[in-house]
Formats: C-alpha cells, sequence, structure tokens
C-alpha cells in the first residue's frame, strides 16, 4: 500500500488509516462503482439515501481518496471547465444558465453536506479572487466580470485595486474579479469523511482492488468479477489506465507546495483574512489558499504531459515545477522569500478534448462522470447527485442540465496527442512572459486555447 502520508500536505496533516479489505472474489451488486473518490462516493452516498436498500460496491485500486480527491487545491468552487457560451452554443442560453446556477447551488449542497454528517473539513465560505497584476490581465477580468453581468450574475463583482490588496494583499495588484461561490476546504477530510459515512450507510469500498476493464454489466478486476445492473465509472484522470478509454480523457499533472504555518506579522501584511481562495489573471493557471492551521497551500500547471498518457507515481514531484511555482508564489508575496516549504507533491487531473465535463447513464446501465480539469470538489458532488437521479430513474431538473449526456471528442492518437498538450503549456507559458515584457495580448494563446476547445 502506498503511505498515504506521502500522497498530499492534507493527507500528511491527517492520523494513519488502515487500508480497507480487496475484493475476496467475484460479486454481484445493484450497482457497482469504479474509484472511490469524489465521484463515487458521491454517486453513492445520494443513491443510499435515496434508497437505503440498494446494494453498492465501490472498487479502488489504491484507497478511497488516493487520486485528485485527496491532493487538489481544497477550492470548492462553482467553476465549470466550459463557458457560459460554449454550453450555449451546445444547447441553450437557459441551459448554460440553469448549468451556472446548479454550480453555485453547489457549493452550498456541499457545506450543508459535511455539517449534517459532522465532518469538520476546514470548511471557509470566503469567495474567490482572481486580481488583475497587469493591464492586460485587467482587461480581461473586467470583460469576465461584464460578461457575468450580461448573463445575469451580477454577484460577480470588480474589485478596485485598494480594496482588492486589502483582501489579498499581493504585488501589482490593479483590481481582481470576484466571486462568493467557493468555499476553502481541506480535501481529504471531506473524501475521507465522505467514505466513512457511506460504509456505515451500507456501501462496500474494495480496496487495492484494480479495475481492468469496464463492460454493461460487469467489472473485470486484479480480485475478481463484479457484476451489476449498473456500473459506474468514476476515474476521472486515471481513465486512460482502463481497456478502451485512453483517449476519452488526458491526464494532465498539477502541481502544489504548502508553506509552514506563517506568523501573525506576515498575515497581517499577506490577509486572506476570510481565508478567500486566490489566482490571478494569467494564461498558465495558478490556484492558492490560506489553510486552516495558518499556511499557503499553492499551485500550479506546467508541469509535462508524459508520453502515451502514462501516470508513474515519480510523475507527482517535478522539481522543476515545483521551483517555478514557489517563484510564483514569491512573486506575489516576495514576504514569503524565507519560509520554508514542508511539503511538493501533484497529481494528473481528465482533461477532455473539448473541455467540457460530462455525466450520464447510457441504456446498457453505464454511467459516467468527469473531466473537470480541475474543478472537480464542487462538481463531483452535482455528479453524484444527477448520476443518483438518473439510475434510480427519476427526471429532475438536475437529469435535464446541459451536462447529462454529453460526449466529448476523443483525444488525438500518439504522437498528436504529446505535440498538442505539450505545445499548449509552452504557449501558454510563453505568452505570459511576452504579455508581461510587451504589454499586448498573446495572438498564439488565442489559437491555442481554439485548438484545444476551451
Amino acid at each position: 500500500m502506498i503511505d498515504p502520508k506521502r500522497i498530499s500536505f492534507w493527507w500528511d496533516s491527517l492520523p494513519a488509516t488502515t487500508q480497507r479489505p480487496a475484493l475476496g472474489g467475484d460479486l454481484r451488486a445493484d450497482v457497482v462503482i469504479v474509484g472511490a473518490g469524489y465521484t463515487g462516493l458521491w454517486t453513492a452516498y445520494y443513491l443510499l439515501r435515496s434508497r437505503p436498500d440498494l446494494n453498492i460496491a465501490i472498487v479502488e485500486k489504491e484507497f478511497a481518496g488516493f487520486g485528485a480527491s485527496g491532493r487538489n487545491g481544497g477550492w470548492c468552487s462553482a467553476l465549470f471547465p466550459a463557458s457560459l457560451t460554449s454550453i450555449a452554443r451546445q444547447s441553450s442560453r437557459a441551459a448554460a444558465i440553469a448549468m451556472r446556477q446548479a454550480m453555485n447551488a453547489t457549493v452550498d449542497e456541499v457545506g450543508a453536506v459535511a455539517a449534517a454528517e459532522g465532518l469538520d473539513i476546514d470548511w471557509a465560505k470566503g469567495g474567490t479572487l482572481m486580481l488583475a497584476r497587469t493591464a492586460l490581465q485587467q482587461t480581461r477580468l473586467r470583460a469576465e466580470v461584464a460578461d457575468d453581468h450580461d448573463w445575469g450574475f451580477t454577484d460577480t463583482a470588480w474589485l478596485g485595486g485598494d480594496e482588492a490588496h486589502e483582501r489579498v494583499g499581493a504585488t501589482d495588484v490593479l483590481g481582481g474579479l470576484y466571486t462568493p461561490h467557493c468555499a476553502a476546504i481541506q480535501p481529504a477530510k471531506l473524501v475521507r469523511g465522505l467514505a466513512d459515512v457511506v460504509e456505515r450507510m451500507g456501501a462496500t469500498i474494495y480496496e487495492g482492488t484494480e479495475a481492468r476493464s469496464i463492460e454493461p454489466g460487469t467489472v473485470r478486476t486484479t480480485r475478481g468479477v463484479v457484476r451489476a445492473p449498473y456500473v459506474v465509472r468514476a476515474t476521472e484522470g486515471y481513465t486512460g489506465n482502463i481497456n478502451g478509454y485512453r483517449r476519452n480523457l488526458v491526464p494532465i499533472y498539477s502541481l502544489m507546495l504548502a508553506t509552514e504555518p506563517l506568523t501573525e506579522t506576515l498575515w497581517s501584511q499577506i490577509g486572506i483574512g476570510a481565508r478567500e481562495t486566490f489566482s490571478d489573471g494569467r494564461h498558465l493557471v495558478i490556484y492558492g489558499q490560506r489553510t486552516a492551521d495558518g499556511r499557503i497551500a499553492f499551485g500550479g500547471r506546467g508541469a509535462p504531459y508524459h508520453f502515451g498518457s502514462r501516470i508513474e507515481n515519480s510523475f507527482d514531484r517535478d522539481p522543476a515545477t515545483h521551483a517555478a511555482i514557489w517563484h510564483t508564489l514569491v512573486e506575489l508575496f516576495p514576504t514569503l522569500e524565507d519560509v520554508a516549504v514542508t511539503h511538493t507533491w501533484g497529481g494528473p487531473l481528465g482533461i477532455p478534448r473539448d473541455w467540457f465535463a460530462s455525466c450520464g447513464l447510457d441504456s446498457n446501465g453505464m454511467a459516467w462522470a468527469g473531466g473537470y480539469v480541475g474543478d472537480g470538489v464542487g462538481t463531483s458532488n452535482l455528479a453524484g447527485r444527477t448520476l443518483a437521479d438518473l439510475i434510480t430513474g427519476r427526471t429532475t431538473p438536475l437529469t435535464e442540465l446541459p451536462w447529462v449526456g454529453h460526449r466529448s471528442p476523443k483525444w488525438e492518437p500518439e504522437p498528436l496527442r504529446w505535440l498538442a498538450t505539450n505545445a499548449g503549456r509552452a504557449v501558454m507559458t510563453r505568452a505570459d512572459v511576452s504579455e508581461r515584457h510587451t504589454g499586448r495580448p498573446s495572438r498564439a494563446a488565442t489559437v491555442m486555447s481554439r485548438f484545444l476547445g476551451h
């Protein structure tokens, strides 16, 4: 068993756990779920709330919360990877608005369930502040605020430079886009607590049980075959490891670090007093939060994509990328220069070809959800509620949302997949440097965004 404490700072801060038993042979169930992360666990939770009589088996290669659910930045947000315009283009304006409304409500749903189930997940709904630190970022983010207002989402606000800097005391702050629809959480506390809850409700989690193939009515694992009328694929960034699914989602690594606990003097300069999650308007994504124990947990994209969609534990730590993430954090907050970094980690995200997350259930009883592009803490909860409605045969506002039944195109075969993903990473990195030096928008970044479908 891989030591959970090596997976991330979040796991290292929790008491040690004992691995659950593996599947002991062939099994029949009402529902079999592949993957014991947020998606699989939320699906089991809402199914059992609706139908406590269901026999639900969850198979997991490592342990519950091994993947992104126990490694992410701890943003329980309303972010959805596809834009409102993109959603409307594939469905309708009304459907896009319904999708955003559902995502906004999902943030509060996660907090309500955590409170109801007695899960201490370090919940702090301080919203998100995306800082504008160049004139170009200011122009783009102001346009995003105006666009949200055009869609009717007027709680997205533009904060002036002084107000934004007072909230998050980074360098060169010209203003920022603020939305209240985000809470900072401790993600490993949520996934571990949720696993315990669904077990108490009657589900069985089989750890150390790798799914080799997923077929209608059947999941073949290294420990036996599970048969059930409904099969749920909840494997996110690890989907390509399953036979027949290699090109469904590309695993892109996002890496993080955590500082030692900061002094009150440092916090008085940095702010983040409401534990707002924060980022800025650059092309290459960064994200951070103030943890409940007074650290900064900070991460970003930029790690290389590995040929053939390979996933290895050694890829979780990339010295060059982690150094770049630390450099960015110190650029934001120079007073951190002499602060120690206590943890570095990372893991793969699942990215669909059109950057459009989806969930659904087909006529063969095969259900799926994923492609969250790093925004899965909230979206997985919505997925779990939606899949529970679909599997139990209910038609609800959730089952009518535009992501239900969406099928993303498959990624290109290698070497085109490797060339496209790594070219995208390089273009976005260079675009940020170019824009800061020239003050002009990067045409290359715009072209690459269109090519990748976002």
